[in-house]
């Protein structure tokens, strides 16, 4: 497969001006490419081997018991699934909640447009319910906590330790029905990793030909982070650590669950310096992985694995003949089975992608809530930020009046939905900070 995008020369220019900054750049990005090369070639097998196993699994009241090392394997492999977050019976309370409201409003926009999967619905009463239970926040806030900062200088404005709300969607995949809208990707900026200077210094150490110094839970760079230079739609304008599925059903492998590439500082270092490398024998080859068959070339303005759209570009999606030694084909692994009720987080530079195929016999639910997953319900963390609580305080209007959150377009028909959450919904004073809203004070 070869790239049919047409590149501007400035992305050229772009590459040129990058590895200008780095003294004796091409010896030191190749030097640093190469032992890229054999650390992946290491560790993708130790992933194909392990398979579902290799991604980390934990129960909701353990959390606070796990040592260094586990936390730091966790951050390695930037996903995990939690178990027990909520009581099995409520998590499938919610789904039938949802069921019910889809049937109570058949002006629902969804995808696709024969049999809705996907809804686009946001504030419904069991996903305002399950945003606001306090096991998920206090997930939240734990996973936010495996961010860090790099220096003891304090950030003004930033709280990991509060949890807030990003309202999402959900998605209930049917058996035998086909999905093909998620391949393995990144959310969240294209090249922008590269063009914006604040997320380009969150890559740094690589760029610098010391990928191994990288590390994707420092929040500097990250938080001021442009994702969307070219206001192209869809793009989260709330940063957030980590995505999140909370499971209203049983789901297991081949049964329409999440697959994630588990190693993030790994495909961070192959990404961020993909652009910068070409193989010099044929993509399909049989020696397409050996490092004496790719040399540092900074003369064509082309980025692997972004793709064009009607507004601009998009990625990352990379792709197995594009991205040779990720081995996406073996190593984008399903996680674990889980349960009603569980939870499963993945950080926000892991690839991922959604199985294809669903040869279960039920219903794979997922609620989308940035930092949780309910069959899987998503929610992805977001922690406290400056930017991020100007996002949620404009987010509780659109909550409060029952239109789509600021991230997500409008549905066009300007129906009123029966039985969505309110206000009164939200009691706990943690759960209203979360959201955005007024504390009454006694």
């Amino acid at each position: 497969m070869v790239s049919t995008t047409n590149w501007s020369e400035r992305f050229a220019d772009l590459k040129r001006e990058i590895v200008a900054a780095i003294p004796d750049y091409e010896r030191r990005l190749t030097q640093s490419w190469n032992d890229l090369l054999q650390e992946l070639d290491e560790r993708t097998t130790e992933i194909v081997d392990e398979g579902s196993n290799y991604i980390p699994q934990v129960h909701f009241q353990y959390l606070d018991t796990l040592v260094p090392e586990q936390l730091d394997d966790i951050r390695r492999k930037g996903s995990i699934v939690i178990h027990g977050v909520v009581e099995e019976g409520e998590a499938v309370e919610w789904k039938t909640a949802l069921e019910d409201f889809i049937k109570a409003n058949p002006h629902v926009e969804g995808f696709p447009e024969q049999d809705k999967q996907l809804s686009f619905l946001y504030w419904t009463r069991a996903q305002v319910q399950a945003r606001a239970h306090p096991n998920v926040l206090k997930v939240c806030t734990w996973i936010n906590n495996l961010y860090r900062a790099k220096t003891d200088k304090k950030m003004e404005g930033v709280g990991l330790d509060v949890p807030l709300v990003y309202a999402d969607s959900f998605h209930i995949c049917r058996p035998g029905v086909p999905w093909n809208v998620h391949p393995p990707h990144v959310n969240d900026g294209s090249t922008e990793r590269w063009e914006d200077s604040n997320f380009r210094r969150y890559f740094a150490d690589i760029l610098s030909g010391n990928w191994r110094q990288h590390d994707p839970y420092e929040l500097e760079g990250r938080l001021d982070a442009r994702v969307s230079l070219s206001g192209k739609p869809g793009q989260a304008t709330a940063f957030r650590t980590f995505q999140g599925w909370l499971a209203m059903t049983e789901t297991g492998p081949t049964q329409g669950t999440l697959k994630v590439f588990p190693d993030v500082p790994l495909s961070n270092a192959y990404t961020i310096l993909r652009p910068f490398f070409r193989p010099t024998v044929p993509l399909d080859s049989e020696d397409i992985l050996d490092p004496k068959n790719w040399m540092f070339d900074i003369s064509t303005p082309d980025f692997p694995g972004i793709q064009p759209c009607d507004s601009g570009l998009v990625g990352q999606q990379p792709t197995p003949d594009l991205h040779p030694h990720l081995r996406l084909e073996d190593t984008m692994i399903s996680v674990p089975k889980f349960n009603p009720g569980d939870m499963i987080f993945w950080q926000c530079d892991v690839i991922h992608s959604i199985e294809q195929e669903h040869t279960g016999s039920h219903d794979s639910a997922v609620m989308y809530i940035p930092a949780v997953a309910i069959t899987s319900t998503i929610i992805d963390t977001v922690p406290q930020t400056p930017q991020n609580t100007a996002y949620v305080k404009r987010q509780a209007e659109t909550f409060l009046a029952g239109t789509n959150p600021l991230d997500f377009a409008s549905d066009g028909t300007d129906l009123p939905y029966v039985g969505l959450g309110v206000d009164a919904d939200i009691v706990q004073p943690i759960s209203r900070i979360a959201m955005g809203l007024p504390v009454a004070v006694a």
